[in-house]
């Protein structure tokens, strides 16, 4: 509908945008490279950031990146992990065949070996990512050190990284986990993008649309901008409410007032469900 009405050659806003064609803001760049640092070198990595502000688009981008016949490619989010799932889950995605009812110490034995076979024989340095981390139950998060314990802290043959959002770094602080923040090679915290950078966003992505004039009044930008805090998931949540309020006025032009009327909804779908409407 909004392809036909707008004539975009591709949807703007959707979240199937190549890797390729992401806005390359500085706090992306920065936190590919130290993605990629992690890889070199087979780091641990901590990385946090508000929820939307583009961390897992971040890790979409380095698994583009990675020669994937080198440097296997695992990913799990799931906030009732169990250390016993995690190492089936692993080994599930590295191609190695894991009993179905076994005990944590085994389980951790065969990944251990799994790992370090899979570096020593054929070179391989699995990336592994732990997604929503700041969900993951104490008993997991204590896991991870074990799982970084290879040949006594002599180089560990994989890259791990932590992925959640702004409160695992306060979680990583408690003397808990206090031998877990030690091991942290790696941190990066995302932030919002500046409004100057949201309205670029918001350009950028209209401009892979394929249309060459404008969709947007400065207005409407400007206000989108503010609203959106600076985060991306945000801006596109917006932008597309506004490009379906106007279709559906036969507007070709999005301008202030179709803004107040998509704020003025989610506000209230939100305000009804009891929670944020970000």
């Amino acid at each position: 509908m909004l392809a036909e009405f707008f004539g975009f050659r591709v949807l703007p806003f959707s979240k199937e945008i190549p890797t390729t064609d992401l806005f390359p803001y500085a706090q992306h760049q920065e936190l590919l490279a130290r993605l990629q640092y992690c890889v070199r070198h087979r780091a641990f990595g901590l990385i946090t950031g508000e929820v939307g502000s583009g961390k897992t688009t971040a890790i979409r981008t380095l698994y583009d990146l990675l020669d994937r016949s080198r440097n296997p490619f695992v990913y799990i989010a799931d906030s009732k992990l169990t250390p016993t799932a995690f190492y089936r889950d692993v080994l599930t995605q590295l191609g190695v065949a894991a009993p179905h009812h076994f005990l944590s110490r085994e389980a951790r034995r065969l990944f251990e070996q799994t790992i370090l076979d899979g570096y020593r024989l054929h070179g391989l340095q699995p990336v592994i990512v732990l997604d929503e981390a700041h969900l993951l139950p104490h008993a997991m998060l204590q896991e991870v050190r074990f799982l970084l314990n290879f040949h006594l802290d002599s180089a560990c043959p994989m890259t791990f990284l932590l992925v959640g959002q702004s409160e695992l770094r306060d979680m990583l602080r408690l003397r808990t986990f206090e031998a877990i923040a030690q091991r942290v090679q790696v941190r990066y915290h995302l932030g919002p993008l500046s409004e100057e950078e949201s309205v670029a966003y918001i350009r950028h992505h209209l401009r892979r649309t394929g249309v060459d004039h404008d969709i947007f009044s400065e207005q409407a930008l400007q206000k989108i901008a503010a609203e959106s805090r600076g985060l991306p998931r945000v801006i596109n949540t917006l932008c597309t409410n506004c490009l379906l309020d106007a279709c559906s006025r036969e507007q070709r032009f999005v301008d202030e007032a179709n803004v107040d009327r998509v704020l003025f909804e989610l506000q209230d779908l939100q305000t009804a469900k009891g929670s944020s409407p970000w």
